[in-house]
């Protein structure tokens, strides 16, 4: 689904793969993580509602809500005079998705990094002189 004033697969690395980061930048921030937990407990809530439970004026949240409306994280949904904001379920899939393969690289990488540092230390423990030698 394309977001309005977003081209299709912004922030994303060409060919679908990899890590969008549109999304990991607006959920990098810790307060935009803890609107998601309040959004995602509470089934939505508004701008003024979220800033009552954070250390934050309502424009900061209300800023912090547009970056998390143009990654798709939430929607907003005008109601009288305020916006419910909801958590978009396929998005925050796709990010825990995304965190997932992101994990396995790691784990990947560092088991590789592991595995070259046995073999050395195992090849220096080989080449090193027996002190009953002398």
């Amino acid at each position: 689904m394309t977001r309005p004033g977003r081209p299709s697969g912004a922030g994303s690395p060409p060919g679908g793969g990899g890590v969008d980061d549109t999304l990991w930048s607006a959920v990098g921030d810790p307060t935009r993580r803890r609107m998601l937990d309040l959004l995602l407990a509470q089934g939505g809530g508004t701008a003024t509602g979220l800033s009552a439970q954070l250390p934050v004026t309502r424009q900061a949240v209300a800023k912090h809500l547009v970056v998390l409306d143009r990654a798709g994280l939430v929607h907003g949904v005008t109601v009288g005079r305020e916006k419910q904001y909801r958590v978009s379920s396929a998005q925050l899939a796709r990010a825990v998705s995304q965190l997932a393969q992101v994990g396995a690289t790691w784990d990947r990488r560092l088991r590789r990094i592991k595995d070259l540092a046995e073999a050395i230390e195992e090849k220096a423990g080989q080449q090193a002189p027996d002190p009953g030698d002398k």
